[in-house]
């Protein structure tokens, strides 16, 4: 694992990065990885936009609502079970339904805003 040293603390990279080799072939290497990320980034936005389409401020505002709605039918389930006094299965497993809903729904909010934040689907903000 490659480290760089910064400051007082030292940076890991995952990367492999050589040592060992000309400026050139360092150029070269930056330069087809650049390539490749741009190939990434060209797919994204051509599949993203395709099964997405173009996003505004209101469908966002919809997904929010959805989400905040499951989050809130959860928790005030969690709270009208533990209020009755005992927790059995049937009701654990509502729970873990009710759940998986609301963080489905968080983690598709947060997948949007990545879409939109990296540019591969069309947002038109509201006003």
């Amino acid at each position: 694992m490659a480290t760089t040293a910064t400051s007082s603390w030292r940076r890991t990279s995952d990367h492999f990065e050589p040592h060992d080799i000309t400026p050139e072939e360092q150029r070269r290497i930056r330069g087809a990885l650049e390539a490749m990320d741009y190939t990434a980034y060209a797919c994204n936005r051509e599949v993203m936009a395709a099964h997405v389409g173009k996003v505004d401020a209101a469908r966002v505002q919809r997904l929010a609502v959805a989400t905040a709605q499951a989050r809130a039918r959860w928790v005030a389930e969690t709270l009208k079970m533990s209020d009755a006094g005992t927790v059995g299965a049937e009701q654990a497993q509502r729970l873990s339904t009710l759940r998986r809903t609301y963080e489905e729904l968080s983690e598709g909010y947060d997948a949007l805003r990545r879409l939109i934040e990296r540019g591969y689907v069309a947002f038109t903000p509201a006003g």
